[in-house]
């Protein structure tokens, strides 16, 4: 085995916005052109633009950093599309992003998908780089300060983000623009090239777990079979194993599998891959998983804990539908909030797992410091008391089933803004933690959810019948079933506790039990109002009109609190 020098993959993601120059650049970049590279799609050729990730790679000596011994570096290339409406693909590419390359046109700086490509970069990548294209656009006698002044803008903008201090590099990838002769040699890119090289780490790769890979490119040779090319996301695969593609509910077995035209017999997490199967017709599959055979879960909804992403503008609202991207395939769904017991706001952060056994509230919003909060709240934001919980969840429900990972990345996007608004458009990401699979999960799994709505009901005291009880009014509507409330805890205004006992008459008043008896001060309160109704008959004023009058000036309230949980099919009440 060891005269075969070995061969490390890395793969950086090139991001920009549109008409920055990713492909050129990939182009400038590249030795080995992989099948799916450089704007191959007919449609993509016609609009000028990358449609699908396209791949291509170089190959360089290992630098000293990724260990001693003979070897080399593969950068494969992963030419992300820029186009706004793209950005699913995108989405889909940066789980398997080692490396992500910023590309910025050094005559605007950040774009608007510029920075909806930092948003996923920092999801889903841990190191950048920043390319400053198109260098030869610049007059020479100003190009250095024009430089020095984009370098600086961009390191301002990155100074709060996890890529602070990444390194800059000035390029032009493509002098004279797309008709320019080949001829015109690229700027910049050796210094590009050895940077990247700086860059370079040993991803952490885990061959173990189910094999899980996004195929990007499908295509038959003539008496082979059918080649899909692609990335694989998680585990390993080898000669002779049975693969499926879960979109087809197919099982195909591995034939022969092939690295950058080079045989091989294994490849593992983060390698890039053709592997070729018999049978197949390559037109039902373009893009899509192929995986060890029922590793993946075909769900109808999910819980996620997730975070808002910080450049979103907007309230991120329960109800609301959002494009869902799972895995590799992008959704619509409605989604629901909810935090944590508002006790548990500060416990400790739950990974990949999600604990049915505790108590959830429920939330209107997604609860952060511009959420649109109540009055009572911005007054404590001015003390600075406002708690938001350390960890927040979503039930997602989706318009139709997607197949995925069992724990994978999330995002939530408005995808049908605007394109040319001049907003981010990723509203929150998150880790998928529990996938439903039955179609029916309203009746069978969600009653398990024990997420809760706060009740809060008021009333009024309408009279007193004895030291032990008065009658209540405005509690409930003329037609409610007051049956349901008999033995709910009320407290009144003036401090005692009392219990719904039942109804009174037909029009929804009702009667509470005071076990304490009522204070002597409550039962003046009480005689005083009603001596001024009696008189109030006597008087030529409507009763109606007296009795709003004195109400006002000292009513006693009774306030009915309870729990109910929003999946509960019997909607009981709960005190503690």
């Amino acid at each position: 085995m060891a005269a075969e020098p070995r061969v490390l993959n890395v793969n950086v993601g090139v991001l920009g916005h549109i008409d920055s120059g990713k492909t050129a650049l990939a182009r400038a970049l590249s030795t080995t052109g992989s099948t799916a590279a450089f704007d191959r799609a007919p449609q993509s050729r016609a609009r000028g633009i990358t449609l699908d990730l396209g791949f291509s790679c170089l190959r360089t000596a290992l630098p000293p950093q990724l260990g001693p011994g003979p070897g080399e570096l593969q950068l494969t290339l992963v030419d992300c599309p820029g186009h706004a409406s793209l950005i699913r693909t995108i989405i889909g590419g940066a789980q398997i992003i080692d490396l992500m390359m910023l590309v910025i046109d050094v005559t605007k700086g950040m774009q608007t998908q510029s920075a909806e490509c930092l948003v996923i970069g920092q999801i889903a990548c841990q190191r950048m780089v920043v390319v400053l294209n198109k260098i030869d656009l610049l007059p020479e006698g100003k190009r250095q300060s024009a430089i020095e002044k984009m370098t600086k803008k961009m390191q301002k903008t990155l100074e709060n983000t996890k890529f602070s201090g990444c390194p800059i590099v000035a390029v032009a990838a493509k002098p004279g623009g797309p008709e320019a002769p080949e001829s015109e040699n690229p700027l910049g890119i050796s210094e590009l090239i050895e940077v990247l090289k700086s860059q370079a780490y040993l991803p952490s790769r885990d061959p173990s777990g189910p094999f899980l890979m996004a195929v990007d490119h499908c295509f038959s040779i003539k008496g082979q079979g059918t080649v899909m090319t692609g990335t694989i996301l998680s585990g390993s695969v080898s000669l002779g194993d049975n693969v499926e593609i879960p979109a087809l509910k197919v099982t195909k077995k591995v034939k022969s599998m092939q690295m950058f035209h080079t045989p091989v017999t294994y490849a593992m997490q983060g390698d890039r891959v053709g592997i070729c199967v018999t049978q197949f017709d390559p037109k039902l599959l373009e893009r899509g998983l192929i995986c060890t055979p029922e590793s993946l879960h075909t769900i109808h909804a999910a819980i996620i804990s997730l975070k808002k992403i910080q450049y979103y503008r907007g309230a991120l609202q329960t109800k609301a539908k959002f494009h869902i991207t799972v895995g590799h395939e992008t959704v619509m769904g409605r989604v629901m909030f909810f935090s944590p017991a508002p006790a548990d706001f500060n416990e400790e952060i739950q990974e990949n797992a999600f604990d049915f056994d505790k108590d959830y509230l429920y939330q209107e919003e997604y609860l952060s410091k511009d959420s649109n909060s109540s009055k009572e709240d911005k007054e404590k934001e001015q003390v600075g008391e406002v708690q938001l919980p350390r960890q927040q969840w979503a039930l997602l429900e989706f318009e139709k089933p997607v197949t995925c990972p069992k724990l994978c990345l999330v995002i939530g996007s408005k995808l049908d803004t605007d394109i040319h608004a001049n907003t981010c458009r990723l509203a929150f990401h998150g880790v998928l933690l529990q996938g439903m699979e039955d179609k029916n999960y309203a009746e069978t799994f969600l009653p398990k959810l024990k997420v809760y709505k706060l009740k809060h009901k008021e009333g009024q005291v309408e009279r007193v019948m004895d030291d032990y009880s008065v009658i209540g009014r405005s509690l409930f509507k003329k037609e409610t079933n007051i049956q349901i409330f008999v033995g709910l805890k009320v407290k009144l205004s003036t401090g005692e506790d009392g219990i719904i006992d039942g109804g009174f008459g037909q029009s929804g008043k009702f009667k509470i039990r005071i076990p304490d008896g009522l204070k002597p001060e409550t039962k003046t309160l009480l005689t005083v109002a009603s001596k001024k109704k009696s008189k109030a008959g006597k008087g030529d004023t409507t009763k109606e009109e007296e009795n709003s009058k004195n109400d006002s000036a000292q009513p006693i309230t009774i306030s009915l609190l309870f729990k109910r949980y929003v999946f509960d099919t019997q909607k009981k009440m709960i005190q503690s």
